[in-house]
C-alpha cells in the first residue's frame, strides 16, 4: 500500500513539475479543465468547433479557417475557464489546457501559410475541356492513379475527392488505401487530397472535386469556350478588361463566400453567399435567416412547392417562388426562381444562402486563389432561360 501511495505521489509531482517547467520555459497561457469537452470559436465568422482535449496529443492542433489578411481572434470555453486568443495569418500560438488540475494539454492553434504558385518558373496554363449538361453540372475528364478513367464535377461548395459508392464499385481498380494517390486533370497532377464516399454527386458524373486542389492558382472557367484552364497567375488581360466585375472571397472553415446582393420590391439585403458551382440550381434561400434580416420573402410570387427530406427523416417544404433580383456587384439578372427554405439547414450552425450553377454558369469566370478574389463577367448564357418557368 505504501510503494502505491509513493508511486501515485512520485506520478503526481512529476505531472505538476512538467506543467511549471512548460510554463517557466515558454511562459504558455493557461487555460483550466474539469471537463475533456472545449469548445472553438472563431469570433469573425462564429464557427463554433467540438474539442476533445486529450493529454496524449502534444501539440494538439486547431487549424483556424483560411485568412483572407489581417488577422482574427479564437475564443477557446471549458467547463470552468475561457480564453481569446489572436492569431495573424501564417501564424502559430500555443497555450496549456490544464485538465483537472493535474494533466498538461499542449494544444496550438495556427494559421496555415498561403500557398502562391505565382512565381513558378515556367508560368502554367493548363487547358482542360470543359463540359455542362442540362442539369446544369459542370465537368472535366480525369484520370485517378494513372488507370482510373472518371468524370467529375467540379464543386466549389466541397473540397477534397468525393466518388459514388458505385464508382469505387465499379470503376476503381486499384486500392486507395496504400501509398499516395494521384488524380491526372488535363497535364497536371494533383495530389494530398483525402477521398470521401457519397451516395449522390452530380448528373452523369462519377464524383466531385472541390475548389482547394487549386489552392495557389489560379481556375479560369469559360463557358464561352467550354474551358476550363488552370493558370499559375493571373493573366494580364484580366485586369485590364473593365467587363470583369472583381468580388472579394470570405472563407468559413473550407467554404469560400461572395458578396451577394437580393432585392424584393424596394428591399435590398446584402450578404455572403456560398459560391457553390456543384448546386445545380439558382440560388437556395434560407428563409428563417432571411426573416432575421427583414427580408419580404412572403412578397415572393409561389412558381411551386415541394417536400423534401431532411437527414433525420424530417419533411422540409422547399418553395420555389420569384426573386426579383441578384446581383453581383454591377451585374444583375431578373426575374429568378429561386429556392425558398422554410427551415435553415445550417453547416457548422451557420445558416447561409447558396449561390448555385444555373446563376454562375451566366459568368466567364477567374478563382484568384492567390489574391482571395473572383472576376466575373457575363457570357453567351447569361440571358439564356430557366429550368423552372415562372
Amino acid at each position: 500500500m505504501n510503494n502505491f501511495i509513493m508511486k501515485y505521489t512520485l506520478t503526481f509531482l512529476v505531472s505538476i513539475f512538467s506543467i511549471i517547467q512548460i510554463m517557466a520555459q515558454k511562459k504558455l497561457p493557461v487555460l483550466n479543465a474539469n471537463s475533456s469537452k472545449a469548445i472553438f470559436i472563431e469570433e469573425d465568422n462564429d464557427l463554433k468547433t467540438d474539442w476533445n482535449i486529450d493529454p496524449s496529443i502534444k501539440p494538439d492542433v486547431y487549424t483556424v479557417s483560411r485568412m483572407v489578411k489581417g488577422s482574427k481572434t479564437i475564443k477557446v470555453k471549458t467547463d470552468i475557464d475561457s480564453i481569446r486568443i489572436k492569431i495573424k495569418k501564417g501564424e502559430k500560438k500555443d497555450f496549456i489546457i490544464l485538465l483537472k488540475g493535474k494533466d498538461s494539454c499542449l494544444t496550438r492553434i495556427e494559421s496555415l501559410p498561403s500557398k502562391n504558385f505565382s512565381t513558378v518558373h515556367p508560368a502554367f496554363h493548363d487547358t482542360i475541356r470543359m463540359g455542362i449538361n442540362e442539369q446544369n453540372t459542370m465537368f472535366v475528364k480525369a484520370a485517378l492513379n494513372k488507370t482510373d478513367s472518371l468524370t467529375l464535377n467540379f464543386d466549389t461548395g466541397s473540397s477534397n475527392l468525393s466518388l459514388t459508392q458505385e464508382t469505387l464499385q465499379n470503376k476503381i481498380k486499384q486500392s486507395l488505401k496504400s501509398g499516395v494517390n494521384v488524380l491526372a486533370i488535363g497535364n497536371k497532377k494533383y495530389q494530398d487530397f483525402r477521398i470521401f464516399k457519397v451516395e449522390l454527386t452530380g448528373h452523369g458524373t462519377d464524383g466531385r472535386f472541390g475548389w482547394d486542389l487549386f489552392d495557389g492558382m489560379v481556375v479560369e472557367l469559360n463557358y464561352d469556350l467550354g474551358n476550363m484552364i488552370v493558370h499559375s497567375q493571373l493573366p494580364e488581360k484580366v485586369k485590364k478588361d473593365k467587363a470583369y466585375e472583381k468580388l472579394n472571397i470570405t472563407f468559413f472553415d473550407k467554404l469560400f463566400f461572395v458578396e451577394t446582393t437580393i432585392q424584393q420590391g424596394s428591399v435590398k439585403n446584402k450578404d455572403w453567399f456560398l459560391f457553390d458551382t456543384g448546386y445545380q440550381r439558382t440560388v437556395m434561400l434560407d428563409g428563417p435567416l432571411l426573416k432575421e434580416q427583414k427580408f419580404p420573402t412572403d412578397q415572393m410570387k409561389l412558381i411551386k412547392k415541394v417536400i423534401m427530406k431532411g437527414a433525420k427523416g424530417n419533411e422540409i417544404p422547399v418553395v420555389t417562388a420569384n426573386l426579383e433580383t441578384l446581383s453581383l456587384g454591377r451585374y444583375s439578372l431578373k426575374n429568378i426562381p429561386a429556392q425558398l427554405l422554410s427551415a435553415s439547414r445550417p453547416v457548422n450552425d451557420k445558416k447561409m444562402n447558396i449561390l448555385g450553377n444555373e446563376i454562375l454558369k451566366r459568368f466567364n469566370v477567374f478563382l484568384d486563389f492567390q489574391n482571395n478574389v473572383v472576376y466575373m463577367k457575363p457570357n453567351k448564357l447569361f440571358n439564356e432561360g430557366y429550368v423552372e418557368k415562372q
